[in-house]
């Protein structure tokens, strides 16, 4: 099923419904896949189309954390608490913050 939403999804990049969501929606479901590297390709790609995309952020988050790069991880969390912030979207601002936090906790 994952695998066939994700040839769904790829089949629509470079169309005209290509954009932020559609990259996102890619981004997770490679990461719901468990391929962490190439979520992480298109949750970055995501937000070139949006840079202010809350949940992309967190995502990519998400996917660097299982791919095993925290410091990157952490640093896509505190940007995407930033944009959160600034667009007052106050329950993306908040997990963010959640998991940033625990990672600086099990880092210690």
């Amino acid at each position: 099923m994952n695998e066939d939403l994700i040839a769904r999804l790829r089949a629509q990049v470079g169309g005209p419904r290509d954009g932020a969501m559609l990259r996102y929606s890619l981004g997770n479901a490679l990461l719901a896949h468990g391929d962490a590297a190439a979520a992480v390709a298109a949750l970055r790609e995501a937000l070139q189309f949006d840079a202010r995309y809350s949940a992309a952020w967190k995502a990519l988050g998400h996917a660097l954390a299982r791919a095993g790069d925290d410091a990157a991880a952490l640093a896509a969390w505190e940007q995407g608490i930033g944009v959160a912030q600034a667009r007052g979207d106050v329950q993306a601002a908040k997990e963010m913050t959640v998991f940033a936090n625990r990672l600086r906790r099990a880092g210690t």
